[in-house]
């Protein structure tokens, strides 16, 4: 016999300041019981002891993770000189020390050989799956293993101060899967001082930024009240950089079907003239979301239904 997922039908988006010594997952679970919500998942992990913003999409709005994860990403973060340590982070166990502070100016001369496309070492402890399982799980049983480089973007990288004679804060812009433990690290190297972060926070992730975020202390004294539905974002939130495409209602039962809307008529080409094909498009009817879809062969395909 199926259980019955327990849990109202909530779809859209909440942003989480996720407050340090949570995993992703803990928080994910807080939200489902603060809102009573039937499904959820994130948009993009955050260490443990990282604070700032975690996107949670409930429902329908789970269809969407996906381009949340491929958005740039924010963070701020004070890494500290003369110790490099296992995880990169203040959470492992000190490897190497050094007496060497650098100053000011020759941390700015640094910075711009890591501006742009880059090769970047994904640190011992994380996610990253070798034949299957995660590095910090062969890490922690003390496997011989060597994580390869990955190719990341970094956008902007700047030095905010340097606190005191240990200690320098970064901010950062950058694309997917770049990790600001191997940024802080590698810094660290090319300044003959070992790093590691004591401090990270994320400060936007794709289209979300801090404006939008709610604490989980005051979600939870929240509860399921209608207050706490203000927070709730729509699902199309998570969309802003993909084109929107309105749709009469037939074309978009069409949709829901799982059938193919066609623009080839001469009346219709005007609607999609600025589409190129292989697009992908949030397609509308009535302010609301029916479907990503892709414009192909003059017309448009669904691939994600969002039932809404």
């Amino acid at each position: 016999m199926t259980r019955r997922r327990r849990g109202k039908s909530v779809n859209g988006w909440i942003v989480i300041d996720k407050p340090a010594g949570l995993t992703s997952t803990r928080v994910v679970g807080r939200v489902r019981r603060a809102l009573d919500a039937k499904k959820a998942g994130h948009g993009g992990t955050l260490d443990p002891l990282a604070t700032g913003l975690l996107p949670i999409a409930l429902g329908e709005a789970t269809k969407t993770v996906a381009y949340v994860m491929e958005g740039k990403k924010a963070y701020r973060f004070t890494l500290r000189w003369g110790q490099a340590t296992s995880t990169d982070d203040a959470e492992g166990e000190v490897i190497e020390e050094g007496n060497r502070r650098p100053d000011a100016a020759e941390i700015e001369e640094v910075l711009p050989g890591y501006l742009g496309v880059i090769d970047q070492v994904p640190p011992t402890y994380s996610a990253v799956k070798i034949a299957g399982r995660r590095a910090y799980d062969l890490a922690r049983t003390e496997a011989d293993f060597e994580l390869g480089p990955r190719r990341v973007l970094i956008e902007r990288l700047e030095l905010v101060s340097l606190d005191d004679a240990d200690h320098a804060t970064f901010e950062v812009r950058c694309g997917k899967g770049a990790y600001m433990r191997s940024l802080a690290r590698d810094i660290g190297r090319s300044l003959d001082s070992p790093a590691h972060i004591v401090v990270l926070r994320r400060t936007a992730v794709g289209p979300f930024s801090e404006r939008d975020a709610i604490s989980l202390e005051s979600l939870d004294a929240l509860g399921h009240s209608a207050a706490a539905s203000e927070h709730l974002l729509p699902v199309e939130a998570a969309l802003d950089d993909i084109p929107a495409l309105d749709l009469t209602e037939t074309e978009a039962n069409c949709l829901r079907r799982g059938q193919a809307v066609s623009f080839m008529a001469r009346a219709h080409r005007e609607r999609v003239r600025d589409l190129t094909s292989g697009a992908t498009i949030c397609a509308m009817s009535a302010g609301r979301p029916v479907a990503l879809a892709r414009f192909e062969g003059g017309g448009i395909r669904p691939v994600r239904v969002l039932n809404l």
